[in-house]
């Protein structure tokens, strides 16, 4: 039985190229190196004249005199020969992404550990000086690094070791004598002290700071599920509600046709009726007109007498002579009828639906938008404004797509409406406003109050009771040609800013914030209210005689 002992090739290896040794020699320190390997790293030790072992750095004045070790040589070539000799792995070997040993010649090992004395990486071989030799135990060892030469000063190619307090970076003991003289300064491993203990206090912080936010990672969390959880149930409870709704109108739309039909049949039938009995008398009469045609042409004077008394008398008509027929209007009532209460689906529809509107809206609180800041910013909630011609006073004159309002002195032709101001000169939006919007005012001649209002604000009655800004359902801001005042429930507060032509409207109904803007060139902020709007708001202008307001489409 083959009784062989496999061994490690690393005790066969010259420590710098490490492969197996080729033409061994042995120095007087006792460590074996490849000839070449050895005459190599010498020849760069030839400036100091100082010539050293490159694992135990034992140093030799001169440099010493090389002869080839015979036994050792055999000894690794009959080894060699008979394969009892583990191959290095593969894996030892450096690849591209690892540090090298700086030591090692050909091809390199990776490294285990970087010195930051030497400052060198070295492979397991040779790094074993480090944990033998007195004077390299005291060397400070860390993981393998490719930026130790970052520890070197560039300036006086030593060890940086000092840490310059004075300039914030690490230096060499030469850099203290030189341009950091005067500064304070510490051994950078009582630097690294220091910070090491504001970097606990910093990830102490940061921890805390993690742990509470992830806490309120979890309670977004919960809300989006619970958000999901409500918007679904108020989708499917709504689309019930709605389904409910429309089976209700095409019930009705069914219950209308079928009592117009049903009608419809009862007169036609009626009629009917009277165009039988109509041709039935007709027939009669033509028959008796006949008769006495004939009666007539009749030349024996007895005959004409004696048949004269019975045919000459005429039965009564069992109808009028005439009949009257109603225009083509048998139905117009009932489609009036509907209409008008299509109409009134559309108001109820039109402000029930602003009030669900403003319901969803009322749920964005939670994470809240920062106030735009330019105007670019505001025209992203640009909303466009139309004016309600129920709302409008008789003297204001509606143009431009119901976005321009003129003061006249003629009364104007609206339909009689319950929405219209009677008293005061003023109008509404036909939009109602949550959420957030902004929009703009061009105002021409005399002053115009630009103003929001809630929908139930009184339309005739006193001032106080009409008038925007006089009650405590509306906001109003009064320019004039040389100023501003702005007006609610009554009460006057005066506003400094430049006057302009222009004035902008942000509100965010949620947060309940109202803002007026002079918009030229610039924003500039005239007045800002907070406060708690619990309806829709609706726009509105006030103007008095020589002047218009136009609400500007800015999209």
């Amino acid at each position: 039985m083959d009784q062989r002992v496999q061994l490690n090739q690393d005790n066969f290896s010259c420590s710098i190229c490490l492969d197996l040794l080729k033409d061994p020699v042995t120095i007087l320190c006792g460590h074996s190196y490849c000839m070449n390997c050895i005459k190599d790293h010498w020849n760069g030790e030839d400036q100091r004249r100082i010539y050293s072992c490159p694992q135990c750095r034992k140093e030799f004045i001169p440099r010493p005199v090389l002869e080839k070790n015979i036994m050792f040589a055999a000894l690794a070539e009959d080894l060699k020969k008979t394969g009892l000799l583990d191959a290095p792995a593969d894996h030892c070997y450096a690849g591209p992404e690892d540090v090298a040993c700086d030591v090692c010649t050909g091809r390199k090992m990776k490294a285990v550990k970087s010195c930051l004395f030497c400052p060198a990486s070295y492979c397991r071989n040779h790094l074993q000086p480090h944990y033998d030799a007195p004077p390299l135990k005291k060397h400070k060892l860390v993981d393998p690094s490719k930026n130790l030469q970052e520890n070197i000063c560039p300036r006086h190619d030593e060890v940086m070791k000092i840490f310059c307090r004075t300039d914030q970076q690490c230096i060499c003991y030469l850099c203290t004598m030189d341009e950091h003289k005067g500064h304070e300064t510490v051994p950078a491993a009582a630097e690294r002290t220091e910070k090491q203990k504001e970097l606990q206090v910093s990830r102490q912080q940061i921890q805390q700071r993690i742990q509470d936010q992830e806490k309120d990672l979890k309670l977004l969390q919960q809300e989006v599920e619970a958000i999901n959880v409500s918007a679904d149930k108020a989708v499917e409870d709504s689309e019930k509600i709605f389904t409910e709704l429309i089976h209700l109108i095409q019930k009705r739309r069914s219950d209308v046709k079928q009592q117009i039909r049903s009608q419809q049949k009862t007169e036609v039938s009626r009629v009917k009726d009277l165009q039988e009995k109509l041709e039935q008398e007709i027939t009669e009469l033509k028959r008796k007109d006949a008769d006495l045609e004939q009666l007539s042409n009749t030349e024996d004077h007895n005959q004409f007498l004696h048949n004269y008394p019975s045919l000459s008398a005429l039965s009564e008509s069992t109808h009028s002579s005439s009949i009257n027929i109603h225009p083509l209007r048998y139905f117009e009532d009932v489609t009036a009828a509907v209409s008008e209460l299509r109409d009134k689906l559309q108001d109820i529809l039109r402000d029930t639906w602003t009030n669900i509107s403003l319901r969803v809206t009322e749920g964005d609180v939670l994470l809240s938008e920062p106030e735009p800041k330019t105007r670019a910013d505001f025209l992203e909630y640009s909303q466009e404004i139309t004016l309600d011609p129920n709302t409008a006073n008789m003297k204001l004159l509606l143009s431009e797509g119901n976005r321009k309002v003129t003061r006249m002195k003629q009364q104007q032709f609206y339909p009689d409406h319950p929405d219209r101001f009677t008293d005061v000169k003023q109008v509404l939006s036909r939009e109602s406003l949550t959420g957030r919007c902004y929009w703009e005012v061009e105002r021409r001649g005399r002053g115009v109050d630009v103003a929001v209002s809630y929908k139930n604000i009184n339309r005739a009655g006193g001032l106080n009771e009409c008038v925007f800004g006089a009650n405590d359902e509306s906001w109003s801001l009064d320019c004039d040609t040389h100023c501003y005042t702005f007006y609610h429930n009554n009460i006057l507060t005066p506003v400094s800013g430049p006057v302009s032509s222009r004035i902008g409207v942000y509100l965010d109904h949620t947060a309940g914030i109202l803002s007026f803007y002079s918009v030229s060139k610039t924003m500039t902020l005239l007045h800002r209210v907070k406060t708690t709007f619990t309806q829709p708001l609706y726009a509105g202008v006030c103007v008095p005689v020589g002047s218009s307001a136009e609400f500007i489409n800015l999209k």
